[in-house]
C-alpha cells in the first residue's frame, strides 16, 4: 500500500480540514464533524494509515444510515477540485458500496453493536476496504485529531473551506482520491466473506489473538472445503453402521397431504364436510359417514422418515500440545483441527439435509475449567447459527465416565457417530456408538484403522484426505 507520513502538524491539519469538505454522500454537516473525527481517531490510534476524511465520513454515514432524510443532492462546489475525479469517486466507489452485498451484511452487523463498539466495527470495515483496494493513506499524530475535536464543527468547516479557496486542494488529497478510484475498480467485492463473518460473530472487535485465530480457521476451512467434492461422496465399501434402538413407528412422517380420499382419521377430515351437520338425528353428516362418502386429506403412501443422527466431536485435554506451528503447515495444528471439524459440520449439514442432525463438540477435562477454553469459545462463535437453532451444542465434559454416560444417553434417540481428537492414543469406547480416533501427534493426522490415500507427501493434503475419509464413513 502507498503510505505517506505527515510529520508537519500544519500539513496534517490541512489534510484533515480539507478532507471534511470532500464528503459526497451528504453535504458536510457541522453537527457530524465531531463524530467523524471520533471515527478517524479510533482508526488512527491503532497505528493504521488514515484515508481521506471525506471517504471515512462517507462510509460511516452510509453504514449508520445518517443520510436518511437529508438532502443528498445539495453538494457544494469545491474550488479547484477536479469534477471528473468527483464523478468517478461517486460512480466507482460509492456506487459499489450501495450495491455490494458484503457491505450491506457488514453494516447490518455493526448496527447491532453496542454504541461504544460501533466505531471499532466501522474502523474494521474501512481497514478491510483499504487493504483490498490497496489505496493506502497517511500516517499522522492522533493528538492532532484530539485537538480538533475540541473546536466547534462550524469553525473547522470554515477553516477547511478557507484553505481550499486560498491554496487550492492539497496535491496529496487529489492523489489519494485517484488511488481510491483505481482501488475500487480492482475490487470485485468490497469485503471478503471472512470479513463479514468476523463482524457478525464479533471477532472483528475482539482481542488480536482471538481475531487472528478466527480468521485463520475460516481461511483453512475454505481451503479444505474447496478441495472436497461439491456433491455427497459415495459411502465407503464395507463400512460398519451404528446400531440404533429407535423404531420406525416412533418417528413421525415428513411431508404434507397429497390427495383427497374417502378414508381417513377425524383429524384429517376436510372442514367443508362439517356443513352436513344438522339439528335432526341422524343428519346428513351421519349418513355420509356410514356410507364412506365424507372426504379426508390423505398422505402419500410411500413412507418417508427422518433419521435422527448425532455427530460428537470429543477434544482431549492434551490437544494443548497441538498449539504448535509446523513448517509444513500454513497454521498451527490446533487451527487445523478446528478447521477440520468445521468443514465436517458444514458438509454433513449440506449433504444430510433430509436427516435430523445434531452436533456436539465436547471438550474433555479433568476439572470444570477446560484447558481448551479459548478453542471452545471460538467454536461457539463459528457455530452460533446452529447453536441458536438447537442443532449444535458446545460444552465441557468432566472425566471419561461422564463422557461415556452422555454418549450412551444420546443413543436412546439418535444414531451416534463419535470422533475423538487427541495427541495420545486412546481406547475409549461407548456402547451403541461408533467411535473413531484421530491422532494429531505430527504435522499429518492419523485416522486410526484407516489408510489414507495420499498422492504426495504434502502435510495439508493429509488433512484433506482425513476429512474425505470421515465423510465417506459417515454419509
Amino acid at each position: 500500500m502507498d503510505v505517506v507520513e505527515l510529520r508537519d502538524p500544519d500539513a496534517a491539519r490541512g489534510y484533515l480540514l480539507q478532507g471534511l469538505w470532500l464528503q459526497r454522500v451528504i453535504r458536510p454537516q457541522p453537527a457530524l464533524v465531531r463524530t467523524i473525527l471520533g471515527w478517524a481517531l479510533e482508526y488512527a490510534s491503532a497505528g493504521r494509515p488514515l484515508p481521506p476524511l471525506g471517504f471515512l465520513a462517507d462510509v460511516g454515514i452510509v453504514a449508520f444510515g445518517l443520510d436518511q432524510g437529508r438532502q443528498t443532492k445539495d453538494l457544494p462546489d469545491l474550488p479547484g477540485w477536479p469534477a471528473t475525479l468527483a464523478r468517478s469517486y461517486e460512480d466507482q466507489l460509492l456506487g459499489k458500496l450501495y450495491a455490494d452485498w458484503t457491505f450491506e451484511r457488514a453494516v447490518d452487523a455493526v448496527r447491532r453493536y453496542a454504541e461504544k463498539d460501533q466505531a471499532r466495527g466501522l474502523a474494521y470495515i474501512v481497514r478491510q476496504i483499504q487493504e483490498r483496494g490497496r489505496f493506502g493513506g497517511v500516517e499522522l499524530s492522533p493528538a492532532i485529531l484530539k485537538t480538533m475535536m475540541q473546536v466547534p464543527g462550524e469553525d473547522l468547516l470554515a477553516q477547511g473551506y478557507e484553505l481550499l479557496t486560498q491554496d487550492g486542494p492539497m496535491p496529496e488529497l487529489v492523489r489519494r482520491y485517484e488511488l481510491l478510484v483505481s482501488g475500487a475498480r480492482r475490487m470485485a467485492e468490497v469485503l471478503g466473506p471472512e470479513d463479514v463473518i468476523a463482524l457478525e460473530q464479533r471477532t472483528a472487535i475482539a482481542d488480536m489473538g482471538q481475531y487472528v485465530a478466527h480468521r485463520q480457521i475460516l481461511t483453512m476451512t475454505a481451503r479444505i472445503e474447496a478441495r472436497l467434492p461439491p456433491r455427497p461422496v459415495r459411502p465407503l465399501a464395507g463400512r460398519r453402521e451404528v446400531p440404533t434402538r429407535i423404531l420406525d413407528e416412533d418417528q413421525y412422517p415428513v411431508g404434507g397431504y397429497t390427495s383427497i380420499a374417502t378414508k381417513g382419521s377425524i383429524e384429517s377430515l376436510l372442514h367443508s364436510q362439517l356443513a352436513y351437520m344438522e339439528d335432526e338425528q341422524p343428519d346428513l353428516f351421519d349418513m355420509k359417514f356410514v356410507r364412506d362418502e365424507l372426504f379426508y386429506y390423505s398422505r402419500d403412501e410411500n413412507q418417508f422418515l427422518r433419521r435422527r443422527r448425532m455427530f460428537a466431536f470429543v477434544f482431549d485435554a492434551d490437544l494443548v500440545e497441538a498449539r504448535f506451528k509446523d513448517v509444513e503447515l500454513p497454521a498451527q495444528r490446533i487451527v487445523m483441527v478446528l478447521s477440520l471439524v468445521l468443514v465436517l459440520v458444514r458438509k454433513l449439514t449440506d449433504w444430510l439435509s433430509t436427516d435430523a442432525l445434531h452436533f456436539e463438540l465436547l471438550f474433555l477435562s479433568e476439572t470444570e475449567a477446560s484447558p481448551l477454553g479459548h478453542e471452545r469459545e471460538l467454536m461457539q462463535l463459528l457455530l452460533v447459527e446452529l447453536i441458536e437453532r438447537g442443532s449444535a451444542e458446545v460444552r465441557t465434559i468432566t472425566g471419561a465416565d461422564a463422557l461415556r454416560k452422555r454418549l450412551m444417553t444420546a443413543t436412546r434417540h439418535h444414531q451416534v457417530q463419535v470422533l475423538r481428537l487427541g495427541v495420545k492414543p486412546s481406547d475409549f469406547a461407548a456402547e451403541g456408538t461408533m467411535v473413531r480416533h484421530l491422532h494429531i501427534d505430527a504435522a499429518r493426522p492419523t485416522l486410526v484403522g484407516e489408510e489414507l490415500d495420499l498422492a504426495d507427501d504434502d502435510a495439508p493434503e493429509a488433512w484433506i484426505a482425513a476429512a474425505l475419509r470421515l465423510l465417506e464413513l459417515w454419509v
